[in-house]
């Protein structure tokens, strides 16, 4: 029996556009994970540039939530498909149903994830096997399908999103930063390998985005005036900004940019705390409430 959402996604109320309306006309975006947080702004950003999309994830009554929503919003099209990273059947199965509503897949946004916060002592064999075989895993097995049932010989965009947690080694993340570090090498392969066929792949790296899923889990109620003071730009970043970030790159601005990571954070890798003390304190602080 299936169960209502229980959180209702909701679209940017007063979307600024930077590049102009019709910039992806024509286009179609396959999102993993596009039916809640970054993903469906993402799938919204684009959706306002006319472009139309297909959602996927493993929960079918959100997806179908979040596409009416998004069209509603946005008057363009969006297909939600029932579908699970891990799984390359049924990755095939939907890409087939994205061609043939279509006829096309111009991007594919890989933001599928999972992730929590954990010391390297406490992860169990099978949580560090799940982040990885969502995040690294599944980018591959997505990518490899939609590359060989279209972008082979017609060309595209793939953006894979993934994160800073590898860039230091963030503390507690061990499972999420190996994940991404592997994504983030997939990447130069699959640029170098297909570049010859015009395709570009790319990653988009968040850092602290507030209105999400990840902030909730990774201890996002403990940021208050003085964090964000230590962020070069004065604050956390929004939805919209990686949206726009992602608009930026599977654009014609971006023809040569390929095989490379943009970390879209405001500087807060460079800036912010790595300490495994004050972590554990921010767990033992959680657990106690």
């Amino acid at each position: 029996m299936s169960q209502k959402p229980s959180y209702v996604e909701e679209c940017i109320k007063d979307y600024k556009y930077i590049f102009r309306p019709d910039l992806l006309k024509g286009k179609v975006a396959f999102i993993t994970g596009g039916g809640t947080g970054i993903c469906f702004t993402i799938a919204e950003v684009f959706m306002r540039h006319q472009c139309d999309t297909v959602i996927c994830s493993r929960k079918i009554d959100k997806l179908k939530e979040s596409a009416e929503t998004l069209s509603r919003a946005t008057g363009r099209k969006c297909i939600p498909v029932q579908m699970d990273v891990r799984k390359p059947e049924t990755i095939i199965k939907a890409a087939d149903m994205a061609l043939s509503e279509f006829g096309r897949i111009d991007y594919l946004i890989n933001g599928a994830a999972g992730n929590f916060l954990s010391p390297i002592s406490g992860l169990s064999f099978n949580a560090f096997k799940t982040v990885m075989e969502i995040d690294a895993h599944g980018t591959f097995y997505v990518s490899k399908v939609i590359y060989e049932k279209y972008m082979k010989n017609h060309g595209g965009v793939i953006v894979n999103i993934t994160a800073t947690l590898q860039l230091r080694g963030q503390v507690l993340q061990v499972h999420a930063g190996s994940a991404k570090a592997a994504i983030e090498t997939m990447t130069k392969h699959m640029a170098v390998e297909w570049g010859m066929d015009g395709v570009r792949v790319m990653c988009v790296a968040p850092g602290p985005i507030e209105n999400t899923e990840g902030m909730r889990r990774l201890g996002g109620e403990s940021i208050d005036d003085s964090y964000l003071k230590g962020i070069p730009v004065q604050r956390l970043g929004t939805r919209e900004d990686i949206g726009n970030t992602v608009l930026y790159v599977v654009s014609d601005a971006a023809q040569l940019v390929t095989g490379t990571t943009i970390i879209a954070d405001g500087g807060d890798w460079l800036s912010s705390s790595n300490s495994y003390h004050q972590m554990q304190q921010l767990m033992k602080k959680k657990s106690m409430m």
